[in-house]
């Protein structure tokens, strides 16, 4: 989780190859409409976001029912975004891993990017509705100055997966 250019998708592509575990990618679970409107340089509200996360959740939940583990790309800005992908269960094998970096490193990043519908302008937005884990919250917090491949190596290692 984190907000756009953390590198949710590198990391958790990352992970997956080394985990062996499947992983969706959030962005592609949109709704057409949230992709236009981000595109045009619009921030989504919470009745945007929601039947969005409700696919995320459907994929979390196609997990559980199968007994496998996985992985997902997903902002999950709020607790109550996290609250959703949690489930009425309370999602208790659910663990977000917040990439967190500084507005100069993710603007850095997002001017970089190419071919991808977020702008860089919707940055601060994001950074506006971003409510980092709470303590009571299963959530890992990781830098993102580090290569991606060493992301992945403290969260395999924190969250005991080797």
């Amino acid at each position: 989780m984190g907000v756009s250019g953390c590198g949710k998708s590198t990391v958790g592509g990352v992970l997956a190859g080394r985990l062996g575990w499947p992983l969706a990618e959030g962005d592609d679970l949109h709704p057409a409409e949230n992709v236009a409107k981000m595109a045009a340089g619009h921030p989504l509200d919470d009745d945007d976001r929601r039947p969005w996360l409700l696919r995320i959740r459907g994929w979390i939940e196609g997990r559980e029912a199968a007994g496998e583990s996985g992985l997902v790309t997903c902002s999950a800005l709020k607790r109550r975004y996290r609250d959703v992908l949690r489930g009425e269960s309370g999602g208790a094998d659910v663990v977000f891993v917040y990439l967190h970096g500084t507005r100069e490193q993710l603007l850095t990043r997002l001017t970089a990017r190419q071919g991808h519908f977020m702008p860089a302008t919707l940055l601060d937005s994001q950074l506006a509705d971003l409510e980092p884990p709470e303590p009571d919250e299963r959530a890992l917090r990781i830098e993102i100055g580090p290569a991606p491949a060493v992301q992945a190596d403290t969260i395999v290692e924190k969250l005991g997966l080797d």
